[in-house]
């Protein structure tokens, strides 16, 4: 099954290639991947037509006790025979479907394959928390597919709708998902399934709530109108999503869940009022369309609603006449989805009041309509009859139920007469249509799926023995399919719909304004538009009322709640027990003092340089606190980020007011004073009673040994960054590297991978003559800017700098230092370089750019875990090897120290990408701004 999951991965990575060589007949070969499935299923049907199981189980992420659990049984058996024989069919039909030329090809071949593999996992997951992750993964690929046409406004709507609605659905899902696994003990649900489940309002509300995420998948009441909007996908997909597998994915979720949840208490209420309600309404809104398209997909949500009531019902007899129904819905309704594929690729529209005479055109189209809508609307010999048997059959013990079911059936019967008419009859006063030939491969796949649908009926007997293996979980089974169910109420029932559906399809113009007036609920979108209308109204009333342009006040509110919220939880618990010393050396409460007054001073400052280097002393004063405590390593690295980040500072103030705002801020500063007291007493409470809650043994207790034995080297604090918690610090070099594109995305207007600034000639001239220059890039600055000292000791101590910076990063494992450290150091040597000569110095020192070096630092430190993973240990394993160098001796070399030079680039790409954006682009700006204004500007020599 992993394999199956790969192959489509694989294929998925591939597909922009293949479009690219071959066009749309890329999909040819992308069908394999889903055929591939489809085929393993079926050689897997011995071993689960009996009950049983095909399971596979690999590790995944042993903290949180999460395996890829996989788990073949019937039901998943039938819903994977469903997507990959149906996926196939639908990429061999876009093959041709697709222009050439078409726009985003690429894209939806890639996406479309992705979404059969994200299927494929929600459908096999054994996992409820595996399940979800493919749940979400066909949300977000069925969003890129609906949204395919991008330039059309409806596409991008309907894709956003429908994204909202099963998001929302999807979230509450989860959060019943993990009530019913905490409680249950298990995610696994072979395991939850074969254990009573404990009582209680925790399960009544965990079935709520998955039952949410369900109906909003599956297109059912309340959460019916995103799929008719979904119609603006091109047709390939809606055969594919909206017939066989996305929708299908609430309807697997009930049937899966019902064998266990059926008796809990709102279950069946739920599940069958909205399945029976949504039946008949969308029913209903189908007689009334006159796009083919959009027939259908009323249709499809009316027979969603079926599915659920039955899937849901918790009877066995329920239970095989749902998955009977839901084989039979997938072979009709795709069917019919490609016949109007082919009928608007062809006609040039799905209008049924502009089409007439294409039943003369192609009779083999008509033929598979034909059989598609027959079955669709329960005529014998088809498998919808069958499933359409069972249904009336399991449920003859339910009046009412019954009722309902039998008119949603008279409903089916009008509106697949509908389809047939609109499609394919002729019309008094329409030109008949002369659409060109139908290729072969647009023909098949339809084809395919309305004969097997012929064929299944007169086999109901095999398949009753395929899928009752899933419905005797729910008991024992009294009922079976069968194609002749002799003289029975459910025959009769078949009979009455079959007259009833026909006289009302015949009466459909004497009934016209009663169809115009009765409009169904799930007929618009008139309460989603409402909802998200009122939500956007609350939103611009909120942003109104807060958003008002202040940072202060932003900060302000946020401290305040923390001390309120946090600070008032702590309060009222009282959690300090012990008494706690003051101080552990003598030392300390003169560098507390000092971080007080530099405090104290810069929020009484009016300049902002003044306000920022008191901000750098408390910095620097915390840097001291952990020289007394021991911890160099934290030192070394908190007195290089704050010298970093008062360089950066330096250079943003450059573009903002000297001094803070000129207002009477007396009030204000006494306020601000109160929170930074406050919020400090809270920051340092809390962290007290965070570390003196600690029950469990404090796991960096056993760092120190790790460090020797695993990671080779004797800095605790570096091995753990290299190697004990590599995964950590390989996410936070990831938010670096993200961190460096919005800062230059923010700040460049050109692109900022183009040409990096350049002296001018003249400068060039200068420091090719025999006057001496300090730096390169010194004759481009103004004469009142440069300083001859600063650049003298930048000449005598960059070198030296960025050899002590690799010092860092070479002893770093045994010693303080590492590279994040030799990184920064490396870092302030470009801001030195930078100050001293502009921007045109910089360029001389690092004239790569910023995005290689991030670039090549995030592929090195991500390079040594896969090169372990593929050595045969874990990911990002450290390992020691010895070598033997002639002239040198003995060498000990430790692989993360590859990962740590990795973390060094990314640093330096940072600082790099930092000043090039502040720094040079700002100054670029600057010089703009000056010229513009008849300001001082650097001339061919360099001058001012």
């Amino acid at each position: 099954m992993l394999v199956l999951l790969i192959l489509h991965l694989v294929a998925a990575l591939a597909a922009p290639l293949l479009v690219r060589w071959w066009g749309p007949r890329a999909c040819y070969p992308l069908a394999l991947a889903p055929a591939a499935a489809f085929g393993w299923a079926l050689a897997r049907t011995p071993a689960v037509g009996h009950g049983g199981a095909v399971v596979e189980t690999y590790p995944w992420i042993g903290q949180l006790g999460l395996d890829i659990a996989l788990r073949l049984t019937t039901l998943s058996w039938l819903l994977t025979l469903l997507i990959g024989g149906v996926g196939a069919l639908v990429l061999v039909y876009s093959a041709r479907y697709f222009d050439a030329d078409a726009p985003g090809m690429a894209q939806f071949a890639a996406v479309l394959v992705a979404f059969a593999g994200a299927m494929l996992v929600l459908v096999l997951a054994d996992d409820l928390l595996l399940l979800y992750v493919g749940w979400e993964l066909t949300t977000i690929f069925s969003y890129l597919l609906i949204g395919h046409s991008t330039e059309r406004r409806s596409s991008r709507w309907a894709a956003a709708q429908a994204l909202t609605v099963t998001t929302l659905g999807g979230l509450a899902m989860l959060v019943g998902f993990i009530l019913l696994g905490e409680h249950a003990g298990s995610y696994r649900w072979s395991e939850i399934a074969t254990h009573p489940l404990p009582g209680g309002g925790y399960l009544i509300t965990a079935v709520l709530l998955i039952l949410a995420g369900a109906l909003s998948k599956s297109a059912v009441l309340p959460f019916s109108s995103w799929l008719p909007v979904a119609m603006a996908a091109p047709t390939p997909v809606s055969a594919y999503l909206h017939a066989a597998a996305m929708v299908k994915a609430g309807v697997y979720l009930v049937g899966l869940l019902a064998p266990v949840l059926a008796t809990v208490g709102p279950w069946r209420p739920v599940v069958l009022i909205a399945g029976v309600a949504t039946m008949l309404v969308g029913g209903w809104a189908a007689l009334r369309q006159n796009d083919l398209k959009l027939l259908l997909a009323y249709g499809t949500v009316s027979q969603l609603g079926l599915l659920v009531a039955v899937t849901g019902a918790g009877t066995p007899a329920a239970a095989l006449a749902g998955t009977a129904m839901l084989l039979a819905h997938a072979l009709f309704k795709a069917a019919l989805f490609l016949v109007v594929g082919i009928i608007d690729h062809g006609a040039g529209t799905r209008d049924l009041r502009e089409l007439s005479g294409l039943r003369r055109w192609s009779r083999p189209l008509f033929g598979v309509a034909v059989l598609a809508a027959a079955s669709m609307a329960g005529v014998p010999p088809l498998v919808g009859f069958v499933a359409k048997e069972a249904v009336f059959a399991a449920f003859t013990d339910d009046p009412l139920l019954l009722t309902g079911l039998v008119a949603g059936t008279v409903l089916t019967v009008a509106y697949s007469a509908r389809f047939l008419w609109g499609a394919f009859a002729d019309r008094p006063g329409v030109e008949p249509v002369q659409p060109a030939p139908i290729p072969a491969s647009m023909l098949v796949p339809p084809a395919v799926l309305a004969v097997v649908g012929l064929l299944a009926g007169p086999a109901a007997g095999v398949l009753d023995g395929l899928l009752s293996p899933y419905a005797e979980l729910l008991g024992v089974l009294d009922g079976h399919l069968t194609l002749w169910p002799g003289p029975t109420a459910a025959l009769g029932l078949s009979v009455l719909a079959l007259a009833g559906g026909g006289l009302l399809f015949a009466l459909r113009g004497p009934l016209a304004p009663v169809l115009a007036r009765l409009r169904a609920p799930v007929g618009g979108n008139q309460g989603y538009e409402w909802v998200v209308d009122r939500f956007d109204r609350l939103a611009i009333e909120v942003t109104g009322a807060t958003q008002r342009g202040s940072l202060p006040q932003y900060l302000g509110i946020i401290l305040v709640t923390l001390v309120l919220l946090p600070g008032g939880a702590m309060l009222a618990a009282g959690p300090w027990r012990a008494r706690l010393p003051l101080w552990d050396n003598p030392l300390q409460p003169v560098v507390v003092v000092v971080i007080a007054v530099a405090a104290l001073l810069a929020v009484r400052a009016r300049r902002r340089l003044t306000a920022m280097l008191l901000v750098g002393m408390t910095g620097y004063g915390t840097a001291m606190l952990f020289i007394l405590h021991g911890a160099p390593d934290l030192a070394l690295t908190q007195f290089l980020v704050e010298t970093a980040t008062i360089a950066v500072f330096v250079l943003v103030l450059r573009r903002l007011p000297e001094r803070f705002s000129a207002r009477p801020l007396r009030r204000s500063r006494w306020v601000r004073r109160l929170i930074g007291v406050t919020m400090g007493v809270v920051a340092g409470g809390l962290a007290l009673v965070a570390a003196g809650a600690r029950r469990a043994p404090d796991i960096s207790a056993a760092f120190p040994d790790l460090a020797v034995s695993e990671g080779y080297g004797r800095n605790v604090v570096n091995v753990t960054l290299v190697d004990i918690r590599a995964w950590d610090t390989m996410g936070e070099v990831a938010v670096l590297v993200v961190a460096a594109t919005g800062v230059a995305s923010l700040i460049f207007e050109r692109s900022r991978t183009g040409p990096r600034p350049r002296r001018p000639e003249s400068a060039d001239r200068a420091v090719r003559s025999d006057r001496p220059v300090w730096l390169r890039g010194g004759p481009t600055l103004y004469e009142e800017r440069r300083s001859i000292v600063l650049e003298v000791v930048t000449r005598l101590i960059f070198h030296t700098v960025a050899l002590f910076s690799l010092f860092l990063l070479f002893s770093g494992h045994n010693a303080p230092g590492g590279g994040f450290a030799g990184g920064l150091v490396a870092g302030l040597a470009l801001v030195v370089r930078y100050l001293a000569g502009g921007r045109y110095e910089l360029t001389e020192a690092a004239p790569v750019g910023a995005g290689l070096i991030l670039g090549a630092g995030l592929a090195l430190a991500v390079g040594t875990g896969a090169v372990a993973l593929l050595a045969g240990g874990s990911v990002l394993q450290s390992a020691k090897l010895d070598l033997s160098l002639p002239l040198i001796g003995e060498v000990h070399l430790v692989t993360s120290l590859f990962f740590d030079i990795g973390v060094y680039l990314i640093v330096i790409g940072l600082m790099l990408d930092i000043l090039r954006s502040l720094g040079a682009e700002v100054d670029r700006h600057i010089e703009a701004t000056d010229t513009a204004g008849g300001g001082l500007a650097v001339d061919k020599g360099g001058r001012s």
